[in-house]
């Protein structure tokens, strides 16, 4: 099979990640959809590292740059759609509906499409900056819901270009954190959600009410991964960074936001190591002062 994606070499990578900071990447391979993407695993040797990417808001690549390819699913994998249930299921909940998305497609799509077709349940999902392929691989979520929360399938691709049909009991699945039961190089592709059949309106207005939430607490005016760390049981990383007096601290171009505590953002010309040289630099401080050892959300990869 020819394929119909663009493979592009020494590609700048702090242009497809949210902080815009980052080395550059070896290859990066533009799939041109679900059938290409699988037909490009299959040319690929068995030592090849691979990294999967979306809107590379929850990600900081260090300055030394990624070996290997790096797929970028986010222009391709794009389709959304409401699916037909089976008969049988129809008439024992008639009041669910079922949404397939891949995982190119934004997040907030997702909520917005589910609510333009009377679903409700993921409106949380307009509060988070990235694709659906990193909110399923993080279980992402925000004011008390979760992703896997309305997951009702998932759809995987292995290195081989092999896709199969998981279901969510073959997962653990925990607060930001999803892994396969049985380890593999396996990456999400696609979800089906089962979600409550509703007023649209209100799943609407919902959505416009969270996002003026996240605008009035979060500093959206400069580049950012959203929340670094995850927080604590029973307590927020947020307030815990705060309290070591930590707001506004820098290191190069890198700044603890003033608006949010648990955000770094890119105040100017920041480097991925001044970033990584924060993170590190919060971590630190909060475990010496309260003695709790905050875990990080983002992901960090690439070569110092």
């Amino acid at each position: 099979m020819t394929l119909r994606g663009r493979l592009d070499r020494d590609v700048d990578m702090s242009r497809h990640v949210s902080w815009r900071a980052g080395g550059r990447a070896e290859r990066v391979f533009y799939p041109a959809d679900l059938d290409d993407l699988c037909a490009f695993l299959r040319e690929q040797p068995a030592d090849e590292p691979l990294h999967f990417m979306g809107l590379g808001s929850n990600l900081l690549v260090r300055d030394g740059g990624i070996k290997g390819t790096t797929v970028l699913l986010h222009s391709a994998l794009n389709r959304i759609q409401i699916e037909e249930r089976r008969q049988e299921q129809r008439q024992s909940e008639s009041s669910l509906g079922l949404l397939y998305a891949e995982a190119g497609v934004a997040s907030p799509k997702v909520a917005r499409f589910a609510a333009t077709h009377d679903l409700v349940g993921t409106e949380f999902l307009a509060g988070i900056p990235g694709t659906l392929g990193g909110a399923l691989a993080m279980n992402a979520g925000c004011y008390g819901q979760e992703t896997w929360d309305y997951v009702t399938q998932v759809l995987t691709v292995n290195r081989s270009g092999e896709t199969r049909r998981r279901s969510p009991r073959e997962f653990r699945v925990g607060y930001r954190h999803v892994a396969l039961e049985d380890a593999r190089d396996e990456w999400f592709v696609a979800a089906w959600f089962l979600l409550q059949r509703s007023d649209g309106q209100a799943g609407r207005e919902r959505i416009k009410d969270l996002l003026k939430r996240r605008i009035a607490t979060q500093p959206l005016q400069l580049p950012n991964a959203g929340s670094v760390f995850r927080n604590p049981p029973g307590d927020h990383a947020a307030r815990l960074i705060e309290s070591c007096d930590l707001k506004g601290r820098r290191i190069g171009g890198a700044q603890v936001s003033e608006k949010h505590a648990n955000f770094i953002v890119n105040a100017g010309s920041a480097t991925a190591a001044d970033i990584e040289g924060l993170i590190d630099l919060v971590a630190a401080t909060v475990q010496a002062k309260t003695g709790v050892a905050l875990i990080r959300e983002v992901r960090i990869i690439g070569d110092k």
